[in-house]
């Protein structure tokens, strides 16, 4: 029989694991190169042309743009897409929007 100090530390440690915060996904329109390679595959070089293509493509449309860049390709994709997500773009200055007031 399990004595009650066991119930109590199992209990606290299920409580523990169930807090702990959810993996947040990197944003392939705000992260930067550090950020960018905490992904598993993406080492310093492609986190360089993933900030290189979204500066030349105004960022990412979808997630799947990300097969565009050079060192990119189905099976990394795979590893990725879970671990990635894309915000709109942020709008550059003149993007025909009124002046704030």
């Amino acid at each position: 029989m399990k004595t009650a100090s066991f119930w109590i530390v199992l209990l606290i440690a299920c409580l523990s694991v169930s807090a702990l915060p959810a993996a947040e996904k990197v944003d392939l329109n705000r992260a930067d190169i550090e950020e960018l390679t905490t992904l598993p595959g993406v080492g310093p070089a492609l986190a360089e042309r993933i900030v290189e293509y979204r500066r030349q493509n105004d960022g990412f449309r979808k997630i799947e743009d990300l097969l565009n860049v050079r060192g990119i390709g189905e099976k990394k994709f795979a590893q990725l897409e879970d671990r990635i997500t894309v915000t709109p773009p942020a709008k550059k200055k003149g993007d025909g929007k009124a002046p704030p007031r």
